[in-house]
């Protein structure tokens, strides 16, 4: 089971240099095995709303995580001292650290590009390594 991180997301909808491995990965995967943070999903929505443009959020919930069956989890708040613990431990910004602790807390393995889950003790996957 994974926890797919932001950047995976924001690869393709920004049309990114590892676009296509994303791409790859998604043809390839299971989608009952995966999860999206609502955390990321924020994120992404705050990316795109800024811009003034709502259409890609719109279609990355509607067209790639409802209808494939990705599933949303959110941290419980009586984990978030592990956000701020898992900051200090790992010297993670708030994003990772909340997406470390979402990956933790429900027994997943993180799919990122980020290279500051290296430092961590679960550390992360890529895309290109899964479902081949």
């Amino acid at each position: 089971m994974y926890l797919i991180d932001t950047n995976i997301f924001l690869e393709v909808m920004l049309n990114q240099k590892n676009s296509d491995v994303v791409k790859g990965f998604f043809n390839r995967a299971t989608f009952l095995q995966l999860f999206v943070s609502d955390f990321s999903l924020f994120s992404i929505g705050i990316i795109h709303l800024r811009e003034k443009n709502p259409e890609p959020f719109l279609k990355l919930v509607n067209d790639d995580i409802l209808a494939s069956g990705i599933r949303t989890i959110s941290l419980p708040l009586d984990s978030y001292s592990r956000i701020v613990e898992h900051a200090r431990t790992y010297n993670l910004d708030f994003d990772d650290a909340y997406q470390y602790a979402v990956a933790e807390h429900f027994h997943l393995d993180l799919v990122s590009f980020d290279h500051d889950f290296d430092r961590t003790e679960k550390k992360r996957v890529t895309p290109d390594t899964l479902f081949r």
